[in-house]
């Protein structure tokens, strides 16, 4: 895995940041934070962000997204109780579909990113996003510092 470009691991890069607790059950044998852990707290992040750029009642009934591929990279260990900041905006741009980057931090310092594909169907077949999502999009982009 290479190193994280630099403005990965500045929580400023990003647009949105939101603190999560880590519970308990998050550990695995070791005492450190386990993947599905990691998995789970970058998804509320995501989950949390695509809610900001389209809100659910507003979508057209025809059109529907879904994750096509998540990549974490795990740079340091995480403890619980310690809480987590999730920092997540809008990387690259497609035709039909999106990439959202994320990095997780624990007491100021980077201990994962990730990166999530996101693509958009509507009626069942991928399709140019519309204008106004790409607008939406655009406003939640990271920004490389």
């Amino acid at each position: 895995m290479p190193k994280p470009d630099g403005w990965r691991l500045d929580a400023a890069s990003y647009p949105v940041c939101i603190e999560l607790q880590t519970r308990f059950q998050d550990m695995d044998i070791n005492g450190h934070l386990n993947n599905v852990a990691f998995a789970a707290l970058f998804e509320s992040g995501r989950v949390l962000l695509n809610r900001e750029v389209r809100p659910l009642g507003e979508r057209p009934a025809n059109e529907r997204t879904m994750v096509a591929a998540v990549e974490i990279n795990y740079l340091a260990e995480g403890n619980f109780p310690d809480p987590v900041q999730i920092a997540t905006g809008i990387g690259r741009l497609g035709t039909s579909s999106w990439t959202i980057v994320q990095a997780m931090f624990q007491n100021d310092r980077c201990i994962a990113t990730c990166d999530t594909v996101v693509v958009c169907r509507t009626d069942g077949e991928a399709k140019p996003l519309r204008a106004d999502m790409v607008a939406e999009l655009e406003a939640k982009r990271a920004n490389p510092v």
